[in-house]
């Protein structure tokens, strides 16, 4: 059976921090969103790994490497954060 690793990442925005927990498909979903929609940076997004994916230290090493992701894209946009990665932050639940 196939099982889906699914990442809990540490967001923080300004005095605020949160984890949310997406499978790396969300991730790529919203990536693909924000490079048509926003222009960003194709390469951005860690690569999808196939081989041993499920490994304790690329799990590790791909957590950071999606947290850094997200901590990027709030960098990009400081000040309007688009909606679909707002959403994808649950922005809507920790910060007012």
């Amino acid at each position: 059976i196939f099982s889906s690793q699914v990442y809990i990442i540490q967001v923080s925005v300004g005095n605020h921090q949160w984890t949310v927990k997406h499978r790396y498909s969300d991730f790529h979903d919203l990536h693909e969103k924000l490079v048509s929609e926003k222009k960003i940076d194709k390469n951005l997004l860690p690569p999808k790994k196939i081989i041993g994916k499920n490994s304790k230290s690329l799990v590790e090493k791909r957590q950071k490497e999606l947290e850094v992701y997200l901590q990027t894209l709030l960098v990009k946009f400081p000040v309007t954060t688009p909606k679909v990665l707002s959403h994808f932050l649950h922005f809507h639940l920790y910060v007012s």
